[in-house]
């Protein structure tokens, strides 16, 4: 029980964290090619903008930004020999806005050596394509790694497909019709920032496996700590109906040793026989919550042999023939002969009888009853009944300890809700699966399913 505790306990952790990695990488990287891929749609738009180159940056140009950005101010005033520009400074100090704070230098500084630098960093070429669509000029002299021809097949590949911007291989393009008619398709070589972008997801991607490692350590270290209440609280259950059940067996059997004797001086009667019949249901109940306490125990271990589950089904459903007879139940069969599965012959054969009697209890009356067992791509062992009020929603709960989905009716057939909740365990404790489904609207099935 600990175990399985504290499995799901670090698989819910561990899903978590997970999710939460995943989805901040998945940011972090689309952030990022959004990022360049905009970059690179700003520089193409410029180069569109200017036929097809940058625009010029020359010492004029820089200082005339420099100025505008405030930068010039600065500089002048860190030069005390200058005396021109002092004067300067103080002829126009009613028009030059004041001189930015370090921090703002320093970030106009950049973006302006960014901005010169531009043009000498930016792998680019474009081609003019006229009306007709054939080529009429390609420039290949801002990139080695292309040759003319290539770029002409490109362009023209492009241009058939009338798409404005997008991805060719590693190149961002951009189209553009000019005012001549021709049309302008620019390329932009991408290939560093995709390569930086496929570094930038390795690196993220193995953070996560060893955030992932580290986590799991620490979780499955904690999780004993984080079950231990679960499970002493789940210890002290099972100990208590352990305990209660084999103390209950005394007063009954003392119960039952009185009966007898009441009977050996004064005959049977009414009152005796509904004592005799209590102490067999109280009976029955502490059996089977001690069959099911014993079922749940991880130390419990069921010695599994051959059985011909075909004959054990057919020996148990036998049985209740005369039940369903007596009853004016409609009851069938339909079992495969040479069925086989590793497991323990008396759990099964309780199994049967537990789905077979919880049918028999709780179908309608003058209604029927099926049991069947067949070979796929698992062994299916099947009860289904009709049934007048089938419980709505999740029918899973009907496996519940003491669940019940209509009283009244279960004080006259005697149930108490543990029944199923017995089968389940020895279904689980065969390594197989039990569920409960609607078949139509009177119509209820019980399937449990075992590894060939």
């Amino acid at each position: 029980m600990v175990s399985k505790l504290r499995r799901k306990f670090v698989i819910t952790a561990m899903s978590a964290l997970l999710v939460i990695l995943l989805v901040l990488i998945s940011v972090i990287n689309v952030a990022n090619f959004v990022e360049f891929t905009k970059s690179a749609d700003d520089i193409l738009k410029i180069l569109a903008d200017n036929d097809g180159t940058f625009p010029e940056m020359g010492p004029g140009q820089a200082m005339n930004e420099m100025k505008v950005a405030g930068i010039e101010a600065s500089i002048m005033e860190s030069d005390p020999s200058n005396g021109s520009s002092q004067t300067m400074n103080s002829a126009q100090e009613s028009s030059t806005p004041p001189a930015p704070k370090s921090e703002e230098r320093s970030r106009d500084i950049f973006s302006y050596n960014r901005n010169v630098e531009t043009p000498f960093s930016t792998r680019y070429f474009w081609v003019k394509i006229d009306d007709g669509g054939k080529v009429k000029e390609i420039d290949t002299g801002h990139i080695a790694s292309i040759l003319e021809e290539t770029a002409g097949e490109m362009a023209e590949s492009i241009y058939a497909s009338s798409k404005t911007k997008g991805y060719e291989s590693t190149y961002r393009y951009y189209v553009r019709r000019l005012d001549t008619g021709d049309t302008l398709l620019l390329f932009k070589d991408c290939s560093s920032d995709m390569y930086n972008a496929i570094k930038l997801l390795r690196n993220t991607f193995l953070l996560m496996l060893a955030c992932l490692l580290a986590m799991f350590i620490l979780v499955w270290i904690m999780s004993g700590h984080a079950v231990s209440p679960v499970v002493e609280s789940l210890e002290k259950q099972k100990r208590f109906i352990t305990d209660a059940g084999h103390e209950l067996k005394t007063p009954l059997a003392v119960i039952s040793a009185s009966v007898d004797v009441i009977e050996l001086d004064n005959g049977k009667s009414e009152w005796t026989i509904s004592i005799r019949n209590q102490i067999k249901r109280m009976t029955d109940l502490i059996q089977k919550m001690l069959t099911l306490s014993r079922m749940e125990e991880e130390n419990v271990r069921l010695v599994f042999t051959d059985i011909d589950l075909s004959s054990i089904c057919l020996e148990t459903a036998g049985s209740f023939e005369a039940v369903a007879e007596s009853a004016g139940k409609k009851y069938t069969t339909d079992i495969e002969d040479g069925i086989h599965i590793k497991g323990d012959k008396n759990s099964m054969t309780q199994l049967l009888s537990l789905l077979i009697d919880n049918a028999m209890k709780y179908s309608s009356e003058k209604g029927s009853i099926e049991v069947r067992l067949q070979r796929g791509k698992h062994i299916e062992l099947e009860v289904r009944n009709t049934c007048d009020n089938i419980p709505e929603g999740d029918l899973d709960k009907l496996f519940d300890r003491f669940y019940r989905a209509d009283t009244s009716r279960n004080r006259k057939s005697g149930g108490y809700g543990i029944g199923l909740s017995v089968a389940r365990a020895i279904v689980t404790s065969h390594g197989g699966s039990i569920e409960a489904l609607r078949d139509g609207d009177n119509i209820i099935r019980f399937v449990a399913r075992f590894s060939k």
